[in-house]
C-alpha cells in the first residue's frame, strides 16, 4: 500500500545518506523534494506544506546533534511527523457505549459500506468476542440488502433485513426494528449499514440524519474510498459538518498507491482513522495504528503486524509439526501442506512481504513472488496418497506422473516441488548439525545458502 509515496520518501532519504552533518541548504533543497512528493501523492496542499515546515525545523533542532548521523536524524524526523500527523488519541471503539453498542456507517455509494460492516461485524466477534447483529438499511441500492444477508451467512453473523419492495419498509423503520431485535435478542454490537449516493446531496443527507436520530448510535463512522484521494477529504469534510463523526474507515488501502487520504484525512477534518481496509478478503480489516503505517511508509516494515498475522493464523488445536522432527530432517510433504495453508491464512505472500523491513527497495523481489505457485504446490501434494506424503521418498516416475495428471501439472513441476522438498531436508538437517555442535552464526549462513543467495524456496520465480 502506498507504494508511490514509498519510493518517493525513499529517493529523498537516500540523499541523507552518508552526510555526518546536515547544512541548512541541504534541509531546505530535502524539504522542497518532501513538498513535491506529498502533492504528487494527491495529499491536501496545507498539510504538504505543514508537514515539510515542521519536520525542516525539526532537523535545524536537530543538525547539532553529535553521534547521529544526518540518514538517521531525518528517518527519525519523518516517523515522528508521519505519526503526529496521523495519529488520535480517540478509542477507535466509542469510550461508554450502551447495550448492545450500535455503529452507524455513512458514506458515499462505492465506498465499501456494505462490504465493511461485515468485516466490522466479524472484527468484532474475533477481536472482541462480541455477538453481533448487521442491519441492512441501504434500501437505495440494488442489491445491497441480499449482499448483507450473503456476507452474513458466509461469515455466521445474524443479519436483520427486510424486503425493499414492500410497503412501508424504509430506512428509519427498519433500523429502529433492527435495534429492537438486537435489545431483545441481548446482542452486544449492533452495526447499522446505510444508504449512500453517487455525490452528497440533501436526500442523503436527510436520510442518514433521520436513521441516525432514530438509533441514537454510540458511533457514527464515515467510510471513505482511499482511491479517491483529494474527493475523499472532501467529502469527509461534507458528512462532518452534517453529522457527529466518530471515526473514519479508510477502505481499499490495499489498491491506494499515493496515500494522499490517509495522510491528508485527520489533519483536514479533525476526525481520526479507526480502521483500514486492506484487502478484499472478511478478515482484512485492521484496527489503525498511526506509528506502525508510518513505519510501513517509510519502508521500515510493520513486524507487529507480520506477528499478529502470524498469531492469527496459528491454530493451537491443530497438530502442529514437531520441532525437533523437523530440525532433525524428518520432514513429511503433510508437514509442507499444513505449512502452506497456514500461509494462506496470513494472506498473500506481496502483502506479507511488504510488511517486512526494507522490501520497498526490493521492487524486483516482490514482483517475482506469485502467490499461484503455492497453490499449484498445494494441488501437487493433495494429489498424493497419505503414504506418499508421509513417505515421499516412494515417489517413483509413475507415481509422479499420476499426481501431475491429477494436479493438473507437468511431470516436471512435481519433480521441482520435489528436488525443493529435498533440499529443505538437507537445510534442516544441517542447522541441527551446525547448532548442535555450537558452530558459529557466519558459518551456518553460508551453509544455508552460497553467496548469500536465496536457495529455490516455493512461491519464488527465479528470473
Amino acid at each position: 500500500m502506498l507504494e508511490n509515496l514509498t519510493s518517493s520518501f525513499g529517493s529523498i532519504l537516500d540523499r541523507f545518506r552518508g552526510k555526518g552533518k546536515l547544512s541548512e541548504a541541504d534541509i531546505e533543497e530535502g524539504m522542497r523534494e518532501v513538498r513535491r512528493a506529498l502533492l504528487e501523492a494527491d495529499v491536501h496542499f496545507k498539510v504538504a506544506k505543514d508537514f515539510s515546515q515542521q519536520v525542516g525545523k525539526t532537523l535545524l533542532a536537530e543538525s547539532r546533534l553529535k553521534g547521529v548521523s544526518g540518514a538517521q536524524q531525518v528517518v527519525g524526523a519523518f516517523h515522528q511527523e508521519l505519526t503526529n500527523l496521523m495519529k488520535s488519541d480517540a478509542p477507535a471503539l466509542p469510550a461508554n457505549p450502551g447495550h448492545p453498542m450500535v455503529l452507524l456507517l455513512a458514506g458515499l455509494q462505492g465506498a465499501g459500506k456494505t462490504t465493511t460492516a461485515a468485516k466490522l461485524g466479524l472484527w468484532l466477534r474475533q477481536r472482541q468476542n462480541r455477538r453481533v447483529l448487521l442491519a441492512a438499511c441501504d434500501l437505495q441500492r440494488p442489491g445491497a440488502v441480499d449482499q448483507l444477508v450473503t456476507l452474513g451467512k458466509q461469515l455466521e453473523i445474524d443479519v436483520h433485513a427486510e424486503d425493499p419492495t414492500q410497503p412501508g419498509v424504509d430506512p428509519v423503520g427498519v433500523a429502529k426494528r433492527a435495534l429492537a431485535a438486537a435489545k431483545k435478542g441481548n446482542y452486544d454490537a449492533l452495526i447499522i449499514d446505510s444508504a449512500g449516493r453517487l455525490h452528497i446531496d440533501d436526500d442523503l443527507m436527510d436520510e442518514i440524519g433521520a436513521v441516525h436520530k432514530a438509533t441514537k448510535p454510540d458511533g457514527t463512522y464515515l467510510v471513505l474510498d482511499a482511491m479517491t484521494g483529494q474527493d475523499a477529504v472532501e467529502s469527509a469534510q461534507s458528512f462532518s459538518a452534517a453529522l457527529d463523526l466518530h471515526a473514519v474507515i479508510l477502505t481499499k488501502i490495499d489498491g491506494d498507491a499515493r496515500g494522499g487520504a490517509a495522510l491528508s484525512v485527520r489533519q483536514v477534518t479533525g476526525k481520526p482513522i479507526a480502521f483500514l481496509g486492506v484487502g478484499e478478503k472478511p478478515s482484512d480489516l485492521e484496527e489503525f495504528d498511526a506509528e506502525r503505517v508510518a513505519g510501513r511508509i517509510l519502508d521500515m516494515g510493520d513486524v507487529v503486524g507480520l506477528v499478529e498475522k502470524a498469531q492469527e493464523a496459528f491454530d493451537e488445536e491443530q497438530d502442529v509439526m514437531d520441532y525437533q522432527r523437523m530440525m532433525s530432517g524428518k520432514l513429511t510433504m503433510q508437514d509442507l501442506l499444513d505449512q502452506f495453508k497456514m500461509v494462506k491464512k496470513m494472506g498473500s505472500m506481496k502483502k506479507l512481504m511488504g510488511m517486512m523491513p526494507g522490501m520497498g527497495k526490493m521492487s524486483g523481489l516482490m514482483e517475482s513472488v506469485d502467490d499461484s505457485q503455492f497453490g499449484r504446490m498445494e494441488a501437487i501434494i493433495l494429489s498424493m496418497t497419505p503414504a506418499e506424503r508421509l513417505h515421499p521418498e516412494i515417489l517413483d516416475g509413475k507415481r509422479r506422473r499420476r499426481i501431475a495428471r491429477g494436479s493438473g501439472v507437468e511431470v516436471s513441476d512435481v519433480n521441482r516441488l520435489y528436488k525443493s522438498f529435498q533440499q529443505m531436508q538437507k537445510q534442516m538437517k544441517s542447522m541441527q548439525k551446525m547448532l548442535s555442535g555450537g558452530r558459529s552464526k557466519k558459518r551456518l549462513l553460508k551453509q544455508m545458502g552460497a553467496g548469500g543467495k536465496l536457495p529455490n524456496m516455493p512461491g519464488y520465480k527465479q528470473n
